[in-house]
């Protein structure tokens, strides 16, 4: 898919999957979720779509297969609503929390300048 017009349909199926997941969605143990990124392959046939998923990690992996199972209907959904030729294949993933976004970004900052990991501090013993 070309540049421009990928980034248009990511953007279209980001507004129309947040509505769907976060309205349209009828079982009370879904938790609310806020899509983060949608990124289509050049072909436009696969998307990855991260998720933020509000509340306890235990109930975000229960939130994911919940989505997992409605996919066929999801896609229907946004099938009608979306005009493309194709709708790509959706496969969901739960996006890093911001603490380890955080942490990750230190992380990939650090490789960038060719540092190594700050040494720890000792404790200098006082009898010495």
């Amino acid at each position: 898919m070309e540049g421009h017009r990928g980034g248009r349909v990511a953007e279209a199926l980001r507004t129309e999957l947040e509505e769907i997941l976060n309205y349209e969605l009828d079982d009370p143990r879904l938790l609310p979720v806020a899509i983060t990124e949608v990124i289509l392959t050049p072909d436009g046939r696969k998307a990855r779509v991260r998720l933020s998923i509000q509340g306890p990690p235990a109930d975000a992996g229960k939130t994911l297969e919940i989505i997992e199972k409605a996919k066929g209907y999801i896609r229907h959904v946004v099938a009608e609503r979306v005009e493309v030729f194709r709708v790509p294949d959706l496969r969901f993933e739960a996006d890093l929390s911001p603490d380890l976004k955080h942490r990750a970004d230190d992380l990939m900052r650090r490789i960038r300048k060719g540092r190594p990991r700050d040494p720890q501090p000792t404790e200098k013993n006082p009898s010495s």
